[in-house]
């Protein structure tokens, strides 16, 4: 079990972006974090108080938790004084990154001889099954995105929220780093063999009562070359009920690809539903969600209102306006 709460350490990250898995614990688990830990040059801000090691440490804190997603996923060599004073501190450290804590020797020596634990979040525990395609009971509901990064995991926490205040029947699956840090549980998607990823969905979102919906986070994006092998394979193993696409519509290129435009929300809505209807047939798109963070009220409400007009779907951006038109859509399937 990783210790609580968490000092946040966002290191160099070069953009708020950069800085989301520590972004998505702290809007989601708040009573988990003590405090942020950023480096010099660091161009991302939670709005959390900035502690030295000491300082959170007296606060309480007892995980250092690297919150930064960089590309690759990899431990940059910048941040590894300030690891190793952690662990000299007595912090544990927690990490959901490719590039894993125990395999870096100077860490792993210090932690041996602290007595400290790392812990690698993006390690599968399990033995996965290779897919099989069997329909299961229950209900499933995935998030696809027109980008990495776009709102995926907000969205199906917010709606999976929504649902638990309804008395409905619901329980959010985590497929990354950051949504295993928020809830406890879930599948490091992008660290499963290929040939098990959509048979790890399938042991994610089991047989379950009829009225019950799994909330899948969604990973990629179809249009992404980089990643849409896991969007896929969520599609694929997930055998979704419906689907609601999310966007972020301030991109001026795909997330890493420069050469790159976001596809629009009706090319990815036509082609997931064309792909999940192999595994489903009865899949339906239920709606879109926006993510409007860097919009002015008034425009982002306005936004939602023309996509709506245009592809006929409820559309809003669940974080900031709820979630309950969204679920009001899939209460309906």
């Amino acid at each position: 079990m990783i210790q609580t709460p968490y000092l946040l350490f966002l290191g160099d990250a070069p953009d708020g972006l950069a800085a989301k898995v520590a972004q998505g614990i702290k809007d989601w688990r708040p009573e988990n974090c003590v405090g942020q830990f950023r480096m010099e040059g660091c161009k991302a801000d939670l709005g959390l108080t900035d502690m030295t090691l000491a300082e959170a440490k007296a606060a309480g804190a007892k995980t250092l938790v690297v919150g930064v997603a960089n590309r690759g996923g990899v431990i940059s060599q910048s941040w590894k004084k300030v690891l190793v004073e952690a662990l000299e501190e007595g912090f544990d450290l927690a990490s959901g990154l490719h590039n894993l804590l125990r395999d870096e020797e100077d860490l792993a020596a210090v932690a041996r001889a602290t007595g400290r634990s790392l812990h690698d979040v993006r390690i599968p525990s399990v033995k996965y099954p290779i897919a099989n395609g069997e329909k299961r009971t229950g209900k499933r509901l995935l998030a696809v995105g027109t980008d990495c990064s776009v709102g995926k995991m907000y969205t199906a926490l917010a709606m999976d929220a929504c649902m638990r205040e309804k008395g409905m029947k619901s329980s959010f699956r985590a497929t990354g780093q950051t949504g295993i840090l928020i809830t406890g549980d879930g599948v490091p998607l992008d660290a499963v063999v290929a040939d098990f990823m959509a048979g790890s969905i399938e042991y994610l979102t089991p047989d379950n009562d009829a009225d019950h919906w799994d909330i899948i986070e969604g990973q990629g994006s179809l249009f992404h070359v980089s990643y849409s092998g896991v969007t896929l394979a969520l599609i694929h193993g997930g055998q979704p009920d419906a689907l609601v696409i999310c966007h972020e519509p301030s991109r001026a290129h795909m997330r890493g690809l420069p050469g790159y435009k976001l596809p629009s929300i009706e090319a990815v809505r036509d082609m997931a539903l064309e792909l999940a209807r192999v595994a489903n047939p009865a899949c339906t798109v239920i709606g879109v969600s926006i993510n409007t963070q860097h919009m002015s009220e008034e425009d982002s409400r306005a936004y939602c209102a023309e996509v709506e007009a245009r592809v006929g779907l409820p559309c809003v951006d669940p974080y900031r306006h709820g979630a309950d038109r969204l679920v009001e859509a899939l209460a309906a399937v």
